[in-house]
C-alpha cells in the first residue's frame, strides 16, 4: 500500500450531508432526492493531534467520521464512469459539527433555535481534522467497500481514557457513491487538484443517541477508516486559548 504524507491545501472543500442510509434513518429523515452539498474552508483544517476548539456559545459538539476524496486532476462535467480517474487518493476526516447551531432538535435547549444554515455549525475553526496520510487511488480500487469507525475518549468521569465506539459503518451504505458525487458536483463546480470532497457520515453520531453524547473539553475524538488510517484530536474550550 502506498501512503504519502499529507498536508492539505485545498482550494475547495465540498461536503455532502445525509449521504448514508443509516444516518438518515437514525435522524428520522427520508433520504434526499439529490446530494446535499455544503462547503468548508481552509480555516477548518486541523492536523492529527492538534486540538479541536469548542467555540464560545455551543454546547453540542459532535464528531463524524468521513471518507475524504482528494482530487488529482481537473474535473469538469465528468461522467461517473470516468470520475475515479480524477481521484489522487483518500484520507480520513472528521466533520466536526456544532449540533445546536445546526438546529438539530435533540441538541437544542429550551428556547434555543439553530442558525438556519450550516456555515457556523460546520465551518468554525478546527472543524475538519484530516489524517496525516493519503492512500493513493490505485491502492483502493473500490472506495465503496471501506469500514469507517469513530470513538469518543472521555477525559473525565468513570469511563475516562476508555475509547467508546460511536460509529461503525461502511461506505457501501452511501446513498450516492464517490463516482456519482463527483459527477453531480462537477456538473456545476469545477474540481481542481488538491480539492477535497467530504462524502458524508454513517450512523452512530452523538446527537441521535439517547441521551445525546457530545464532545466536551478534555475528551479526544478518534476517526478511522480501514486501509487508510486514523486521525485523533483532543478537545479544548475556546477559553483555554483566549488571548
Amino acid at each position: 500500500m502506498r501512503r504519502t504524507a499529507y498536508r492539505p491545501t485545498p482550494g475547495k472543500i465540498v461536503c455532502v450531508g445525509l449521504n448514508y442510509h443509516g444516518h438518515a434513518v437514525e435522524g428520522g429523515r427520508p433520504a434526499p432526492t439529490r446530494p446535499l452539498l455544503f462547503a468548508k474552508f481552509a480555516n477548518t483544517i486541523l492536523a492529527d493531534g492538534e486540538p479541536i476548539v469548542r467555540p464560545e456559545g455551543t454546547h453540542a459538539l459532535d464528531l463524524e467520521v468521513e471518507l475524504g476524496v482528494v482530487i488529482g486532476s481537473v474535473a469538469h462535467r465528468v461522467r461517473r464512469e470516468d470520475a475515479l480517474g480524477h481521484v489522487a487518493g483518500y484520507v480520513v476526516v472528521n466533520d466536526v459539527s456544532a449540533r445546536d447551531w445546526q438546529g438539530v432538535k435533540a441538541a437544542l435547549g429550551e428556547g434555543e433555535v439553530g442558525d438556519g444554515q450550516w456555515l457556523r455549525a460546520k465551518g468554525s475553526d478546527t472543524f475538519l481534522p484530516v489524517g496525516p496520510v493519503m492512500v493513493t487511488a490505485d491502492e483502493i480500487p473500490d472506495p465503496q467497500q471501506l469500514r469507517l469507525r469513530s470513538w469518543r475518549i472521555p477525559g473525565s468521569g468513570p469511563d475516562a481514557g476508555e475509547a467508546l465506539l460511536m460509529q461503525d459503518g461502511s461506505t457501501s451504505d452511501m446513498i450516492w457513491s464517490v463516482a456519482e458525487l463527483i459527477e453531480f458536483i462537477t456538473a456545476v463546480i469545477t474540481l481542481e487538484p488538491g480539492d477535497i470532497v467530504v462524502t458524508g457520515t454513517p450512523s452512530g453520531v452523538g446527537v441521535f443517541r439517547d441521551p445525546p453524547v457530545f464532545l466536551v473539553p478534555g475528551d479526544r475524538a478518534r476517526c478511522e477508516i480501514d486501509a487508510i488510517g486514523t486521525v485523533e484530536n483532543p478537545v479544548v474550550d475556546w477559553s483555554a486559548l483566549d488571548g
